[in-house]
């Protein structure tokens, strides 16, 4: 799977460092926001694996789109609240938007 898949492999990483990330999240919020960023990036790939399996592949990719933006802003919120540094917020960031132009590119070849 891993070579005709990378966005798999690319996601897979990243959500390794995002759950590593909200494990050390303060306890306060570990079940609010930590457990929100947590389950919505287990749902990604969820929803990723049931692109890569099904004939659906379309109403699948277009759901990870929409938890790709709403693991943005929850990402966001932890930088502003200080729970990400700057390095690591620009990190995640980065690595988000790499993984939701592999999920366009993917949405688009399937409508063509």
């Amino acid at each position: 799977m891993k070579e005709k898949y990378p966005l798999f492999e690319k996601y897979y990483k990243l959500l390794d460092w995002i759950l590593d990330k909200c494990e050390k999240f303060p306890k306060n919020v570990r079940f609010t926001i930590s457990s929100k960023i947590s389950n919505i990036s287990l749902d990604i790939l969820d929803y990723l694996i049931e692109a890569i399996y099904t004939k659906d592949k379309l109403k699948n990719l277009k759901r990870i789109n929409i938890l790709f933006e709403k693991l943005r802003i929850f990402i966001r919120i932890t930088h502003d609240r200080k729970y990400l540094s700057h390095k690591q917020y620009e990190y995640v960031s980065k690595e988000i938007n790499v993984c939701g132009k592999m999920v366009g590119g993917w949405i688009k070849s399937c409508e063509e």
